[in-house]
């Protein structure tokens, strides 16, 4: 029956399906997720409020990744579908296994950052690998306004670098109630509306799962938070956002629609460049940029509004400029 209706309906469909699954599975998953002991351990340099968060369930991914695996599937097992969705699983598990060491070993320490980012670029590899192979993605990168460059084999090395960075801005952004589910969903917008326009109806069916699960998801991660997503949910948004950009030829578009990711990162990036040229001096309190926020003495509800509102404005700029 799903095979003889219309794009745009199945494209509803995969959003109403995915965050009916976070909604009626949710609270049996935070209850279970809390019975095993999957409970976030707060770092040590973490922002004093952040104290009282710990011991809140965590691992909330494992909710996300299969409701946006039954959304996306609405449209039938289609190769840019499979694509996207092995690249959320891959990332997925790598973050699974971070935050299930950081369990093991009860300290907010999971894999090793060279360790996690071997396991990434493996991953990312092997996607990169995957579309420079497949006449649907090809290896061209489109530059908005200006056309298209050929890559040729490069673009596979293209790909491993843009899916691990995206993937990597997302979990740094997951650091406050709400904030990386939120912009999550925002960005999976404006992805799915280019598949749409583009006429990709398996990346809008996908895109449209990913903004269900994580609006959805809000509902037990925004402030108070119930739950946290964990590495195994930052990790597989941000993966899947990314190969959805790449299936849709929008990798510079994402950029812009998710600035607020890259902005997280290169906080982080510069921060770390900084300290180490100057030997300790800082350009942010911390970082990434919503912890420098806390501690200029903005709350966390403040910091979470004001970073929607700047990932609303880099959605419509980027659908508008660059799209």
């Amino acid at each position: 029956m799903i095979a003889v209706v219309s794009p745009a309906v199945q494209v509803a469909l995969a959003a109403v399906v995915a965050a009916g699954v976070v909604i009626l599975a949710g609270p049996s998953v935070v209850a279970i997720l809390a019975a095993w002991g999957q409970r976030q351990r707060i770092r040590d340099d973490a922002p004093s409020r952040h104290q009282g968060k710990a011991g809140t369930p965590t691992m909330g991914g494992m909710l996300i990744v299969p409701a946006i695996a039954a959304g996306a599937l609405v449209g039938g097992f289609k190769a840019p579908v499979l694509f996207a969705l092995g690249a959320m699983l891959a990332f997925g598990g790598i973050g699974l296994l971070d935050d299930a060491l950081k369990i093991l070993r009860n300290r907010n320490l999971g894999l090793r950052a060279r360790e996690r980012l071997m396991l990434q670029f493996a991953a990312a590899a092997v996607l990169g690998w995957i579309a420079v192979g497949v006449p649907w993605i090809g290896t061209n990168l489109a530059v908005p306004r200006l056309g298209s460059i050929d890559l040729g084999a490069g673009y596979a090395v293209f790909v491993a670098f843009f899916v691990v960075g995206f993937a990597n801005a997302v979990n740094l952004t997951d650091g406050l109630d709400g904030l990386a589910s939120g912009l999550v969903a925002l960005a999976a917008v404006g992805l799915t509306v280019i598949g749409a326009v583009g006429l990709e109806p398996p990346a809008a069916i996908v895109g449209a799962a990913v903004v269900g699960a994580a609006a959805a998801f809000l509902r037990l991660n925004a402030h108070p938070a119930r739950v946290f997503m964990g590495d195994v949910g930052s990790n597989a948004l941000g993966a899947v956002l990314a190969a959805l950009a790449i299936i849709t030829k929008s990798e510079l578009t994402l950029i812009v629609i998710g600035g607020v990711f890259v902005a997280e990162a290169f906080s982080v990036i510069l921060q770390v460049a900084y300290f180490k040229r100057t030997g300790g001096r800082r350009i942010f309190r911390m970082s990434p940029l919503h912890h420098h926020f806390e501690l200029v003495g903005w709350s966390e509800p403040q910091i979470v509004r004001r970073f929607y509102l700047a990932g609303s404005a880099c959605l419509l700029f980027g659908l508008l400029v660059t799209g």
